[in-house]
């Protein structure tokens, strides 16, 4: 599979990331049999949170791998904290509880990239410094980032944080491309979008921070899917007319809607599907035009200016 080096780092990571919020729903060998699809067509990159299914996935995950030295030398993985029944909880005591917990579950020494998982209203930068300084002497985390922040407040954060924030995870999708919109409508007395990120689009390039979509297929926050959705017309037709040109599914080129823009994305899958993940897959063979990446974009509702 194509790669990409993530954010600043030197670490070459797959242009698709596998999520693994959903594996609760998968039986045992299922479970096996899903994590190996990924490997074998070289998606080796995982994405964890500590949330998701409470720890329960990350446990059925590293059972599904089989987890053991040799194996962890061949993935990536990638894990989430910060999220806590009733509240957000970035404090030094919290990351560092919520790391080592998530390292018992995937049984294994280290992550290679861990995300601060939504913004903590009450976050003191400082205990957020000193819990990265630690992860990082101990070996226990190689990399960090963000998910759902704004350029504000990972500037805040960079300013007392020595480690570059190497991923921004964002909830992107053709349907819900509201930081592409709004760059487009830049000064318009009626922008078809407001600016509500702060950029962020355009910031995480210039401080060469991987975007990696989440929900790709999604609209609303998680209202349902827009492939095969009859509130989506035009966008499916125009889908399936040009999956129909390169010879691959609807959800392939969903994908390949995101990874065509120059930004560099690493979407994040959600799919137990063994035939959907490996339409997602086969997304890092697909380049579309750029006639195509806007006749999907218009398709999907959106007015150029």
């Amino acid at each position: 599979m194509r790669t990409i080096k993530l954010g600043t780092s030197t670490l070459e990571v797959p242009v698709i990331a596998v999520g693994c919020m959903r594996i609760k729903s998968l039986s045992k060998p299922d479970a096996e049999r899903f994590v190996q699809t990924a490997l074998e067509q070289g998606a080796n990159f995982f994405d964890h949170a500590d949330i998701y299914g409470a720890g329960t996935c990350e446990e059925i995950f590293a059972d599904a791998i089989q987890m053991n030295d040799a194996v962890r030398e061949k993935i990536i993985l990638q894990s989430k904290c910060g999220i806590r029944k009733g509240m957000f909880d970035f404090s030094k005591e919290h990351i560092l509880e919520s790391v080592d917990g998530i390292l018992k579950r995937l049984r294994t020494d280290y992550l290679d990239v861990l995300l601060l998982h939504r913004p903590d209203a009450l976050v003191e930068p400082e205990e957020v410094a000193e819990a990265f300084d630690l992860l990082e002497s101990s070996g226990k985390v190689r990399h960090f980032g963000v998910s759902n922040q704004n350029p504000m407040q990972i500037q805040l954060l960079q300013k007392y944080v020595k480690q570059p924030l190497v991923a921004n995870q964002l909830q992107l999708s053709i349907t819900n491309s509201t930081m592409i919109t709004s760059g487009m409508n830049v000064n318009m007395e009626n922008a078809a979008a407001v600016n509500r990120d702060g950029s962020v689009l355009d910031f995480c390039r210039l401080n060469d921070i991987t975007i990696q979509p989440w929900s790709p297929f999604q609209y609303g926050f998680f209202e349902g899917v827009f492939l095969g959705s009859d509130k989506f017309p035009e966008l499916n037709q125009k889908i399936d007319e040009i999956a129909a040109k390169y010879e691959v599914s609807s959800t392939t080129i969903a994908i390949a809607w995101l990874l065509r823009h120059p930004a560099r994305m690493q979407p994040v899958t959600g799919t137990m599907n063994l035939e959907r993940i490996t339409d997602c897959i086969k997304a890092s063979e697909v380049h579309l035009t750029r006639q195509e990446w806007y006749e999907i974009y218009r398709s999907a509702g959106n007015v150029l200016p």
